[in-house]
């Protein structure tokens, strides 16, 4: 399989004239989960959504293998992205979700997961918010984009129900380049292959768990 490259390059955002991102750069390949670390307000949502492509930066570069992307377009087709909030419509079946968001030949492959299997008769405003948040990443990285961006996707989860979300995002991580942000830092610490912690509105490479201490990120209990 062919390895590839993101690199998100001098990104700046400004609201109401704060700088929320100032110069920041990430770099992310195939099989990889970079962990994006930082408190609230630090930026790590906004920083998701432009590299989406859902939310204007001041100034940004993107490349992907390379290759400058300056349409929102051709982010679309190389990057998949889960937000915070549920995206299926209520009124969808789970089969009528995986028919409209998985490619055919995809379709099968897809079904054999217990988990999956063990919702497939139902409608989306019956499954559980654990259920839920399964099938929503599970739909992402099933997607044929290179890259997977996942915002909070543990929020409100039980902790059986993320162990069975982080097996389901180590089994797909050789066929994609992933960044995760979550408020539940000690899973992302336990799934990452390399942390990068946003603090004043800037990226900082993470060599081990002692500089989240050393930068206050986490107090020395916390580790």
């Amino acid at each position: 399989m062919d390895n590839h490259t993101i690199e998100i390059d001098s990104v700046q955002k400004q609201f109401n004239h704060k700088l929320v991102l100032s110069d920041v750069y990430l770099k992310c390949k195939t099989n990889e989960i970079i962990g994006l670390l930082g408190r609230n307000g630090s930026g790590k949502s906004t920083l998701l959504k432009i590299i989406f492509g859902i939310l204007d930066a001041d100034f940004k570069f993107i490349r992907i293998d390379g290759v400058i992307k300056n349409k929102t377009s051709d982010l679309f087709k190389e990057i998949s992205y889960l937000p915070q909030e549920n995206f299926i419509p209520n009124s969808f079946s789970v089969k009528k979700a995986i028919e409209f968001s998985i490619e055919r030949q995809k379709i099968k492959l897809f079904y054999d997961d217990e988990m999956i299997k063990s919702i497939s008769e139902n409608k989306i405003k019956h499954l559980s918010g654990g259920e839920l948040r399964y099938l929503e990443i599970k739909l992402i990285l099933f997607n044929p984009s290179k890259f997977v961006l996942l915002d909070e996707p543990y929020n409100g989860l039980s902790p059986l129900m993320i162990a069975k979300i982080n097996e389901l995002i180590i089994q797909n991580k050789s066929q994609k380049g992933i960044i995760i942000t979550d408020h539940n830092y000690e899973n992302v610490i336990k799934i990452s292959t390399k942390l990068v912690l946003m603090k004043e509105g800037k990226t900082f490479p993470i060599k081990n768990k002692n500089e989240l201490v050393e930068k206050g990120y986490l107090n020395k209990g916390m580790i």
